[in-house]
């Protein structure tokens, strides 16, 4: 998959190139407007349907849930349109019925409430999107720095929904990946924390990352361009891999 490497900005707005070295390795895609970032239409059910394509905004939701409670307890697929989301699942209180019952948030029971989610809109909550004009910034995406917003207390994003006393898996291994490839010498780090501060440990493991499968080689910034590995969360919902400083703190 050929294409430039784009440039890289650090926090303090600096910017670089990677190297000439690096040219031609891989393209990264383009990026919604941040107010559409994480946005995604659900079009399974509607395609021949009288009812517009329900729009849903991550970081709508993203303020009052963890990724956990979606994607481990209700059992959301991380591809769009994969989840088998039926109106009469949703009526039965699964999917997006487990919160959408009158007593969490608007009922999905109600015809009344139908166009606030069948929109058929990406840019649905548009006007929205300023409710999260004092969160910490960064660069890309959605252009909101989430684990600063948790860490300064600024959203307390409900863990679970089936157990009250739910307590997160103290975890907190810093993974420093070393490159297995002839010339490249950028390291990849990956902080747990930050990442089971919002997701349950078999949200990644075994099917994204097969933790027996020991190495690097496999992690190919091409694999992840195409939406595998890391590419899963990190080219639609948390940050995108234009930030490359990120997860290459050392890049040159």
């Amino acid at each position: 998959m050929a294409g430039f490497l784009p440039s890289c900005v650090s926090d303090d707005g600096s910017e670089s190139m990677t190297g000439s070295k690096f040219d031609m390795v891989w393209t990264a895609k383009d990026t919604p407007p941040p107010a559409r970032y994480g946005n995604v239409l659900i079009t399974r059910l509607t395609k021949k349907s009288t009812h517009p394509s329900v729009a849903f905004s991550h970081w709508l939701h993203r303020r009052n849930y963890t990724c956990r409670v979606c994607h481990f307890e209700l059992g959301f697929a991380y591809k769009t349109n994969a989840s088998g989301i039926s109106e009469e699942k949703n009526r039965r209180g699964e999917f997006c019925g487990a919160c959408h019952n009158d007593r969490i948030a608007f009922s999905v029971l109600s015809e009344d409430n139908c166009r606030k989610c069948h929109s058929g809109s990406l840019g649905h909550t548009d006007e929205r999107f300023a409710e999260m004009s004092g969160f910490p910034k960064t660069l890309y995406g959605d252009q909101i720095n989430w684990v600063k917003a948790l860490r300064k207390g600024l959203i307390q994003p409900k863990q679970s929904l089936l157990s009250e006393n739910f307590e997160q898996i103290p975890f907190d291994k810093n993974l420093r990946l070393e490159p297995e490839w002839r010339g490249v010498k950028t390291r990849a780090f990956f902080p747990h924390l930050k990442h089971t501060e919002w997701l349950d440990c078999a949200d990644c493991h075994p099917d994204i990352f097969n933790i027996q499968k020991k190495g690097t080689k496999h992690f190919l910034m091409n694999y992840i361009n195409e939406g595998k590995f890391c590419g899963v969360c990190h080219l639609t919902v948390a940050f995108p891999i234009q930030d490359c400083r990120r997860c290459h703190p050392d890049l040159e």
